[in-house]
Formats: C-alpha cells, sequence, structure tokens
C-alpha cells in the first residue's frame, strides 16, 4: 500500500482500519525512508499483513498523547530514534544541543533523555496489560546491564527499567515478524523467549537452555573488573552462528535473557526490504515547521552495506549490526538511483554509496559464513588476518554502473573508507579510481591518533599504515594531476592517551603542516569497548590497566594541542606542555609549537599563538590556507605586522 503509514485516527480510518496491530511510538520525527529505522520496520509489517500506526515524539507529560490509536491489537513498538537520545541532548562536554536534526524545523526537546525507559513508562500507566517491545539504537546498546556517562553510573538493563515485555535488538526485520507473528498466533509475550535477536526477562533460569551465566548486576555494580569480566563474554558472543545464549541476573530473582542475534539478511531479503514502498521523505504535516533536517544529508545517498568487521574499540556497530557484511544486489542499488534522477531537485550529484564502511562489499572471509565471525581475534586489527579477502572488484563495478546512469554528474564516496582494508588488496584499481572520479576536494578518513600505544587501545592499525595510506594518496593525485586534500578525522582522550601522547600527535601535525578544524574528544556511549575501558581503566581484552583521562580541564588540554595553532588554545597548550614535561616546546625554533609568554620578552598572551603560527612559513598550513602554498608569506606578513603593533605600543608611536 503506497503513502504515509498514519498518525492520526483520520488517517487510520482512510486506510480502512479500524484498530492496529501495532502502534509504534519514537522520538524522531516520522520520515518514511529506509535510513530511518521506524520506516524499515513499519513497512516489513505492513509488507507482511500488519497495519502500524505511528506516534511521533508524544508529550511525555501528558499521559493521553500515547492514546492517539487507542488499544493496539498486539502491541507497543518503541524506539527513541536514530540516535541513542542522550547522545542526541548532549556534547561530550555535558553541554546540551541547541538542535535536533531528527525533529520538524530542527528543534530541541521534542524528546525526554533516556527517550526509550520513559516512553515505556509512559505506555505502562495507561496499557498495564499490552505487550510493550523496545527496538532502536538506544535499546539494542542498553539490552544488559552497562555503563551510562551522562548520571556517571552503571545502570541496569533498559529492559527493566522501561517496564518493557521484550527487546528486539540489532537492525530486527527478521525478529519483529517472527514476534508479530507469534503475537497473531495467540502466544503470549511472556512465552516468546525463543526468538533469535531478542532479549526478555525470567524468573526461570533453569528453563534457559545452554545459557552462559554471567556476574549478576549487583557484582557488576560493586566490582569493575566483574563488568570488564562480562563485556568480553558479550563482545565474543555477538554471532548469529557461534554466538551463545546469555544470562545476567538481577536482584528479586529476575534474569535478563539474550539470545543469539538474527541472522544476516541475505542479498535477496536486502533487496526486499530497500524495495519497500517508501514515501523517502518526512511526513507532510511537517512542511509548516520547516520540514526534518536530517534528510537533507541522506536523500541523494544509497546504502549499498551494512555490518562492519573493522572493530574500532569506540564503535558500537559489533553490537548493533554485528561483524557479518550484508548487501544489496547492483540492481538493487541502480534502481534506487535511476529513481534518484528522477527527482525535481536532483543535481546531478550521489552524495554517498556506503554503509557503516563504503568499501565493505562483502564478508572478510568465507569461514566466516559457515562457522561466524572469530571470537578473540579481529579481521583487520592488529594485522589484516591471514584468511582476510581484500576485493574491491564488486564495489568498483557498482560505482562504474552508477556513474554511467544518465543524468548523474557525479559519485561521490563519504562514509568511511577503511583505509587499511584499502592497502591489503594487491589491486590498486579501486583506490585510482577512488581518487579520480569519488572524492569531492577533500577524502575524509579515520586514523583517530598516531601514537601506536593509543591505536591499540582504539583497534586501529599502526600510525605506519596510515601513514602508507597518506603518501600514495598524495602520490595518485599527483600521477592523475589533481589537488585533493587528506582529512584526518582525530580523537583526543581516549582511553590510553597522556598528556605525552596528546604532546607526540602535536608535534606529527606541526611536521605535517596541518591544524584540523574540527576535533572529536572521546565520547563514552553504552556498549562499546572504549566506554567499558574508560569506566573501569581495564582493557577486557588483556585485563590491563589503563590510563584514562576523565578530569575535564585535561580533556580540554588534550584537545587543545591537537589545535594549537589556535590563539583561544594558547594558556591550555602553554600549561599541557609545562605539565608533560615539554617546555622545549615553547620558544622561537622551528620545532616550537608556541611562542613563550609575555614575561619571556615577547609580547604574550594568545598573540603569541599567532606569532607562532606565522614561523618559518608555517602559518595555517592546515586548513584552507596552507594547502595553496600561500600560508607561508600570509604567516610572514602578520609576523611582521604583529611586532609593529608591539613596537607602537612600547614607543607609543
Amino acid at each position: 500500500m503506497s503513502g504515509f503509514l498514519p498518525v492520526t485516527r483520520e488517517e487510520m480510518k482512510e486506510r480502512g482500519i479500524d484498530r492496529p496491530d501495532f502502534v509504534y511510538v519514537i522520538g524522531d520525527a516520522y520520515v518514511d525512508h529506509p535510513s530511518f529505522g521506524h520506516a524499515i520496520i513499519s513497512r516489513v509489517l505492513e509488507a507482511h499483513g500488519y497495519s502500524v500506526g505511528i506516534i511521533s515524539q508524544p508529550d511525555w507529560k501528558d499521559d493521553s498523547s500515547i492514546d492517539v490509536f487507542g488499544r493496539p491489537r498486539l502491541a507497543f513498538l518503541v524506539s527513541s530514534g536514530n540516535m541513542d537520545s542522550m547522545v542526541n541532548h548532549y556534547y561530550v562536554s555535558g553541554k546540551r544541543r541547541q538542535e535536533d536534526a531528527y525533529t520538524p524545523g530542527g528543534k530541541a526537546g521534542k524528546r525526554p533523555d533516556h527517550a526509550a525507559v520513559v516512553y515505556g513508562n509512559l505506555i505502562r500507566r495507561t496499557y498495564r496489560d499490552v505487550p510493550v517491545i523496545l527496538g532502536g539504537i538506544e535499546a539494542s546498546l542498553r539490552r544488559m546491564a552497562h555503563y551510562d556517562y551522562w548520571s556517571d553510573s552503571f545502570r541496569r538493563s533498559i529492559l527493566l527499567d522501561s517496564q518493557a515485555d521484550l527487546i528486539s535488538y540489532g537492525m530486527g526485520e527478521k525478529s519483529i515478524v517472527e514476534i508479530a507473528d507469534a503475537l497473531a498466533s495467540g502466544i503470549g509475550i511472556k512465552d516468546i523467549t525463543f526468538i533469535a535477536g531478542t532479549v526478555y526477562k525470567t524468573k526461570k533460569p533453569e528453563e534457559v537452555y545452554g545459557g552462559i551465566q554471567l556476574p549478576t548486576y549487583e557484582e557488576m555494580k560493586a566490582d569493575k573488573k566483574r563488568y570488564a569480566e562480562s563485556f568480553l563474554v558479550q563482545h565474543n558472543n555477538t554471532d548469529p552462528i557461534n554466538g551463545n545464549v546469555l544470562m545476567e541476573g538481577y536482584p528479586g530473582g529476575v534474569y535478563v535473557v539474550q539470545n543469539p542475534p538474527q541472522r544476516p539478511l541475505t542479498m535477496q531479503e536486502m533487496d526486499d526490504v530497500y524495495a519497500l514502498p517508501y514515501m523517502r521523505t518526512y511526513h507532510p504535516s511537517y512542511e509548516s515547521q520547516g520540514g526534518v533536517p536530517a534528510i537533507r544529508e541522506i536523500k541523494f545517498s544509497l546504502i549499498s552495506n551494512r555490518g562492519c568487521f573493522g572493530g574500532c574499540s569506540f564503535c558500537a556497530l559489533t553490537f548493533h549490526q554485528g561483524r557479518t557484511v550484508q548487501v544489496r544486489s547492483h540492481a538493487s542499488i541502480l534502481q534506487e538511483a535511476e529513481a534518484l534522477t528522477r527527482e525535481a531537485d536532483f543535481k546531478g550529484y550521489i552524495h554517498d554509496v556506503g554503509g557503516p564502511t563504503a568499501n565493505f562489499r562483502a564478508p572478510s572471509c568465507q569461514d566466516q559464513l559457515v562457522r561466524g565471525v572469530c571470537k578473540g581475534r579481529q579481521c583487520l586489527f592488529p594485522k589484516p588476518c591471514p584468511h582476510l579477502e581484500a576485493d574491491h572488484r564488486d564495489y568498483l563495478q557498482l560505482l562504474r554502473s552508477l556513474r554511467a546512469l544518465p543524468g548523474v554528474k557525479k559519485v561521490f564516496i563519504r562514509s568511511g573508507i577503511r583505509f587499511d582494508y584499502l592497502l591489503a588488496d594487491p589491486d590498486d584499481t579501486f583506490f585510482r579510481e577512488l581518487v579520480q572520479y569519488h572524492v569531492s576536494g577533500q577524502l575524509k578518513v579515520a586514523p583517530e591518533h598516531i601514537c601506536d600505544a593509543v591505536l591499540k587501545r582504539m583497534g586501529k592499525p599502526e600510525n605506519a599504515v596510515y601513514e602508507k595510506f597518506r603518501k600514495k594518496y598524495a602520490r595518485l593525485n599527483e600521477e592523475l594531476g589533481l589537488k585533493q586534500y587528506l582529512v584526518p578525522y582525530l580523537m583526543s582522550s581516549h582511553p590510553g592517551s597522556t598528556l605525552k601522547e596528546a604532546v607526540e600527535l602535536a608535534e606529527y601535525l606541526r611536521d605535517l603542516g596541518y591544524m584540523p578544524e574540527q576535533v572529536q574528544d572521546f565520547y563514552p556511549t553504552p556498549s562499546t569497548m572504549s566506554t567499558v575501558m574508560y569506566y573501569t581503566e581495564i582493557d577486557p581484552r588483556d585485563g590491563k590497566k589503563v590510563y584514562v583521562c576523565k578530569n575535564p580541564h585535561e580533556k580540554a588540554m588534550q584537545r587543545a594541542l591537537i589545535q594549537y595553532r589556535n590563539p583561544k588554545n594558547y594558556e591550555l597548550v602553554y600549561e599541557a606542555l609545562t605539565k608533560a614535561g615539554r617546555t622545549d616546546l615553547i620558544g622561537f625554533g622551528p620545532k616550537c609549537l608556541i611562542r613563550p609568554r609575555r614575561e619571556a620578552g615577547y609580547g604574550g598572551g594568545a598573540g603569541e599563538s599567532r606569532r607562532a603560527a606565522g614561523r618559518s612559513g608555517q602559518a595555517g598550513r592546515g586548513g584552507k590556507t596552507g594547502r595553496n602554498g600561500q600560508a607561508g608569506r600570509k604567516g610572514q606578513e602578520s609576523r611582521k605586522k604583529t611586532i609593529r603593533n608591539v613596537h607602537r605600543k612600547k614607543t607609543g608611536k
């Protein structure tokens, strides 16, 4: 059936529905596009004969806001949205964000903190006996006991705090249909304990077949080491083939039980999901409010895959989408691309073709499909596995086909490119065509850091690998007569990074002649290896103690060092270099990061970092000025001007 799903009783009646099978409560605006989880789940249910009504961003302070459609026939579905609500609301500093791209008009404050918990309890106050099923990223990553950065506390499974009956974790297309079929057949929600990709609660642990007993919530709360041990077990049981049932005990004899993940979608199943009749935009009721900003980023982008075997410690994809890469067929993607070219506002540019990692278009090896992913080993870290099949031919052919479509001027790749996987491919045809056809002036990649000790904790390749990639990228640009730039994403304050490593990163940027315009402080989001390290100060993989920067002022210093040329950062950089015992980097030499203070006899304050930027023709070589070779001359002119100003102040002339 075409058209938007109903958001009011009137729209429900127009569809001939007296009572919906499911009412889906979501923290985002209703956007009927396959980049939004609520759209996929709703359309999948509809394709299997179930009706769904959407309640978007209900007023959680008003119990009647949940009663738009009345009592659903089968269950309430609940999702906080495409992001964890706390990440959506707050910067890592704790400051509240002023905009929300998933809300009409970008207005902030339309959903509560810990939205899935609040919505679950909102439903329970009115409908005590209707099944409540959680899904989406917030529920998926908080399905077991976890550390919550924003409250700095160790929280119970979201299943308990929300008063829900079941969690459908991961992407959920298969599990939600099995849940719907079970409910429709008359099986009670408390008896649905057998579906892959779900989490349920029980007081009868003896009835759980083959479950691994994790440390109890009370044990983990009392001893952080026990939580690190538990997380490693969870980390090693995220595969549908070799994953085990996991059990976590709580006071009162309650157990939260996690079944193994749902099976990956086949190519045909992926094609079927993306061929459903999405309207591909937001509900028209939002037009008067300025639309939904998030649509701009994805309207002319194509999702080609899901899942990631990259294994970055700070990424939650292993817990949510799994390590097995699933892909759509070329025909499916090309059909969607052709539809994009017919859009009235299409300008000829496809903004992205990818997924979590753009250049993963197949499982890492064939063994993975038979035995599951390896427990205790990663495909790319610390070195590419000997069984890794690094092959870009399929992705290359897809991109060539997209470039050849009538009306397509350019196809960009803006999803992450895993550069170590790219280098593992002995054929550099893809690398060459990436540079030649698919970069829009600059290619963004994520080395994250340059110190191998920190990279080890991040699950990233050694810096030598990035250096090899950087040099090859520059060489290919030169051979092709192009001037395109490499923009590295860098992260400050990740577990394992002390001021020493932060200074080393600043020195690397100095030698590279680059100052990043953006820096990401490490953000401890639920259920990542890095977040567990942050909370426990232990690396679960080897049990070793890890230095963790938690002091806000030290975090500010580490961040400032990466942008040491910014005049606003002078005092923080000066303090960081002093505390790190690296005052040798304060001075006038070519290796110095900043100039001395005023008392050293050369001006002072923030103005000194401006002079530091101007030294030896180095000014501003990162960002826009350094790339065109003009920064040195501008830096010298700036320095002369500053010296003249100082002279005027001293002499009065």
